[in-house]
């Protein structure tokens, strides 16, 4: 899946540069073409020379070493790369790449590329738990670049613990497989929903639900990174646009019904994770409701299903949905997948520790039309996302053979 893309890999100062020499050999091994840029820090860990060796290529280590007048090095560079490949990526160059900075051959680089950048980091244990580090690799992540974790094991350093460049090989897998993936929703184009919704009452007051949207921008940011023209429908919440991605805000059930029906011919996939309000106060007040002695009765009616509107109407999308459940999610979920003519459906049990709303992990099982169940343990809900769109290429591959 690599043979003859175009590989930047950016080699920034730790002790983990000496893996990135094996990283380069192999990478060319599996038929790319590999330019590596490096910090001055990375040139005192291995020398340029080694770089230059194993990739056939120049090795770029000075932004102002501009041999070619009839071009400017780090853009071209920039524009060269099909992908850019950030191993090892040290807390300096986090820092640099998640503020903005560019003050050498290789964060120049990183701001002037509009290809997908991977970040393989490598530190100590403790730098890598440090708050600032982890915020700027959260802000680098919701502006849709893609992590590679570094491994746990002995350091460099002497201590034990999770901060160890991933092994070159399985940097290599999870190129290829997004490589795979990027074919299959190169062009697509995805519908997602995403948050909760607000059923107003009066001015100041709504019925609503804790879902905070992670798991729809996570399924967004994921589809974008893979080469899917996204358009992400979300009711009120707190989180960034991943990059790539077309949002529409809403604000109630029946806004959320309008803009779905609105896009949803000219979409290829669906997927419904928003948490929908079931129903909304039959009578709403335009100024706000005085107190008033004695209890408060709120009559209740029905709004518009969504998820079953989109399975009588579907001619060839693939829809997906979710069903939160608290009990008895596996039984709810294949009741909801064959009602609402879906394609397939995402379970979680709420109750579950380390699932359910506003937590930044999931567990869930995806079951397709054909009722084959894939359980999916404790993760994060980007990496789940990541397991949905596999699931979903594997299900669309089965149905056109």
């Amino acid at each position: 899946m690599l043979k003859g893309k175009k590989i930047m890999l950016g080699v920034s100062g730790g002790i983990a540069a000496y893996k990135a020499c094996a990283l380069t050999s192999k990478l060319v091994q599996s038929g790319a073409e590999v330019k590596v840029v490096m910090t001055e820090s990375a040139t005192k860990f291995v020398n340029p020379l080694t770089f230059q060796a194993l990739s056939r290529e120049p090795v770029y280590t000075d932004t102002f070493d501009e041999e070619d007048p009839s071009g400017i090095q780090h853009i071209d560079v920039a524009d060269w790369a099909d992908v850019v490949l950030l191993a090892p990526a040290t807390a300096n160059i986090l820092g640099k790449l998640s503020n903005g900075i560019a003050d050498d051959m290789l964060s120049t680089t990183l701001l002037a590329t509009e290809a997908p950048v991977y970040i393989a980091p490598a530190m100590n244990v403790h730098m890598y738990a440090h708050p600032s580090v982890i915020q700027n690799m959260q802000r680098l992540d919701e502006w849709g670049f893609k992590f590679i974790e570094p491994g746990e094991g002995y350091l460099a350093c002497g201590y034990v613990g999770k901060g160890r460049l991933e092994e070159p090989e399985t940097i290599i897998q999870v190129l290829e497989k997004d490589s795979s993936q990027a074919a299959f929703l190169h062009g697509r184009r995805v519908l997602i929903t995403a948050g909760p919704t607000r059923e107003r009452i009066d001015p100041v007051r709504y019925f609503s639900n804790p879902s905070s949207g992670k798991m729809g921008f996570a399924l967004a940011r994921q589809a974008a990174r893979l080469g899917a023209d996204v358009t992400l429908i979300t009711g009120p919440v707190e989180l960034a646009t991943p990059s790539g991605v077309n949002r529409i805000d809403v604000m109630s059930a029946e806004d959320m019904y309008q803009a779905v029906l609105a896009h949803f011919e000219q979409a290829d996939i669906v997927i419904k994770a928003a948490a929908v309000a079931d129903y909304r106060p039959k009578h709403t007040y335009q100024e706000k409701m005085k107190k008033q002695p004695g209890d408060y009765t709120v009559e209740m009616e029905r709004t518009k299903d969504i998820l079953y509107t989109l399975g009588e109407k579907k001619s060839d999308q693939f829809l997906v949905g979710f069903a939160a459940e608290s009990e008895r999610p596996l039984e709810y979920g294949l009741q909801k997948l064959s009602k609402k003519n879906l394609d397939a459906i995402v379970v979680n049990n709420i109750k579950e520790e380390g699932a359910g709303f506003g937590q930044d992990t999931n567990i869930a099982v995806y079951v397709n039309k054909q009722e084959h169940t894939v359980e999916m343990p404790i993760m994060s809900k980007d990496d789940l996302a990541t397991k949905i769109f596999e699931h979903i290429a594997n299900d669309l591959k089965d149905d056109l053979l």
